[in-house]
């Protein structure tokens, strides 16, 4: 999952520094992450996940790491297997 998530963000987050500097738990806003690239992230994680991120999950907490957005996408999908 989280090597998806880097394919994701190497094709839209535009980051100031190389993808593979980053470890999970580093800051995406700090590497250059920028608003209008969440909007392509989260796009992005919905459409490679077959997921819908709900309204308020949509924070700029979600979007602070790989590891946040992994933890993100798993709790999504254990909440669509249990409904």
């Amino acid at each position: 999952m989280k090597a998806t998530i880097r394919n994701i963000l190497g094709e839209v987050a535009r980051l100031d520094v190389p993808l593979a500097s980053l470890a999970d738990q580093d800051d995406l806003y700090a590497a250059g992450l920028s608003s209008l690239a969440t909007v392509h992230v989260m796009l992005a994680l919905e459409n490679a996940f077959d997921i819908e991120i709900p309204d308020q999950m949509l924070t700029r907490q979600l979007f602070r790491s790989i590891d946040s957005l992994a933890a993100a996408v798993e709790a999504i999908r254990a909440q669509q297997e249990a409904a």
